[in-house]
């Protein structure tokens, strides 16, 4: 967000809110009290403990004096909790800081990327840094994707598996000649100082995942929302959260993407130059995953219950993460970005031209999707059911567009070896115990794995999923060793 732009959508996510309670006085004196009650418990745990008594007695204040308050009164005092939250979680974009960011995200990947022990890294810090060109590979629709962000205003949403990806995918779109899009970061992000400040002048906007309050979330929505209508281009990551299974997210989060046909029906209801808004998927793919193990924790725990046992591994983290660094790199890993066919709101394929086609091909009005008797109207039910078709186009997309590496297909075709081999062992038992036999028969590996490649090759043959070219090319002893 600019800074010239940035007081103007503060007001008006407080001008948006605060009127749609307007019209009914006891919602809005019931979402005041909403808000104080589960922001003074958030408090109680707030680890800034002077901020936390000075907010505290803020909001002490509000609820004391919304006891006994008139109604125009009750309206200023929701919309100064209101006005708070827009200018917490407004973000600013600093260009000069851009400019330096991309510089130094280039270096910082590439000691990731071709650093294989500490000595390494330092030398390559010294060295002159290889050209990440030779690590981030672009697919799919790059071109449609240029196009449209001239034609309107896109919403990136990409596949979430590891922290990486913010990074990623953020110097994609510089690389791609594309300008800067905004997004949403945890408030924790911004804790650290350096990263911080980083990521408060790249216009990323600051979620609080602490604060329960309904109100909070619609700050959040609206200010999304009016983004858009700004003609900010925005990056969502619809699946919430990184995959901690590992798998291709197929629930998604429709919450901010829905503002995407909000901001539509009020730009055709501004009559704007640009009202078209076009959402394009985006899968990141690696062969491995820094945090996977942790991720993996998380999935089976939340799984397991009580049947999974985390053990204690923090004292060998460190040698851990030098192990991956080392594996992933004996990989030679590249990053693949992969550009699905971009949409409209209503999960319909978009060409490079900005027009939309329906499934055979014809093409679409969008506006008659959204208009009543030629007038663009908001209609909650009809704009919910073209949000949740939409997000099943974008869940086919993923799944469609997602790179199977080698690393994948070997990890996937030994844990079902070790499962047939081990009839009647449930999963976590299996973990823990590593099954019955200590070792897998080269005949059995081999054929099972050359069963799944063909199956894939079938697949992809057939466009129903992306192959890296090693599983296209190679024999299965190849591939194993």
């Amino acid at each position: 967000m600019l800074k010239k732009d940035r007081p103007r959508i503060i007001e008006a996510v407080t001008e948006r809110i605060v009127m749609r309670y307007e019209a009914e006085p006891q919602a809005l004196e019931q979402a005041l009290f909403d808000t104080l009650y589960e922001e003074r418990r958030r408090l109680d745990s707030e680890r800034d403990r002077k901020a936390a008594t000075l907010q505290a007695r803020t909001y002490e204040r509000f609820y004391q004096e919304a006891q006994h308050a008139e109604p125009l009164r009750l309206r200023h005092l929701l919309e100064e909790v209101v006005r708070g939250f827009a200018d917490e979680v407004a973000g600013h974009f600093d260009p000069r800081i851009y400019s330096l960011a991309t510089k130094a995200v280039p270096k910082a990947l590439n000691l990731l990327l071709n650093a294989t022990s500490p000595l390494r890294l330092l030398a390559t810090a010294k060295s002159r840094f290889a050209n990440l060109a030779e690590q981030l590979e672009f697919q799919g629709e790059v071109g449609a994707l240029q196009k449209l962000a001239q034609r309107g205003t896109t919403i990136l949403v990409p596949t979430h598996s590891s922290n990486l990806d913010s990074i990623v995918v953020g110097y994609a779109l510089h690389r791609m000649g594309l300008p800067p899009y905004i997004y949403g970061a945890g408030l924790n992000l911004f804790h650290n100082k350096l990263i911080g400040f980083f990521m408060h002048n790249l216009g990323a906007y600051r979620v609080d995942r602490r604060k329960k309050a309904a109100l909070y979330k619609e700050v959040l929505k609206a200010y999304a929302g009016l983004s858009l209508e700004m003609g900010y281009h925005n990056l969502f990551f619809p699946g919430g959260t990184r995959s901690r299974s590992g798998g291709v997210e197929r629930h998604l989060k429709l919450g901010l993407l829905g503002m995407g046909l909000n901001a539509y029906i009020h730009n055709l209801r501004w009559h704007r130059d640009k009202p078209d808004i076009f959402v394009v998927p985006c899968t990141m793919n690696y062969q491995l995953v820094l945090e996977a193990e942790t991720l993996i924790d998380d999935h089976l725990k939340e799984q397991g219950k009580a049947r999974y046992i985390i053990e204690d591994d923090e004292f060998s983290q460190p040698r851990r993460i030098f192990d991956f660094v080392q594996k992933l790199l004996s990989l030679n890993s590249r990053i693949q970005v992969v550009i699905s066919t971009p949409m409209d709101l209503f999960g319909n394929q978009v060409d490079a031209e900005g027009r939309s086609h329906d499934a055979r091909g014809r093409s679409i009005e969008r506006e008659r999707y959204v208009s009543k008797q030629g007038t663009p109207e908001f209609d909650l039910q009809r704009d919910t059911e073209y949000t949740q078709e939409l997000g099943r186009s974008i869940v086919t997309a993923y799944s469609r567009d997602t790179i199977i590496h080698s690393t994948h297909l070997l990890c996937y075709a030994l844990f079902k070896l070790l499962k047939a081999q081990n009839p009647g062992m449930d999963l976590y038992r299996l973990l823990r115990t590593g099954g019955r036999t200590q070792s897998f028969g080269t005949v059995a590996t081999y054929a099972r794995i050359e069963r799944l490649v063909n199956h894939l090759r079938q697949r992809a043959n057939n466009t129903e999923l992306r192959l890296d070219p090693s599983l296209k090319q190679h024999d299965t002893p190849t591939l194993v060793g």
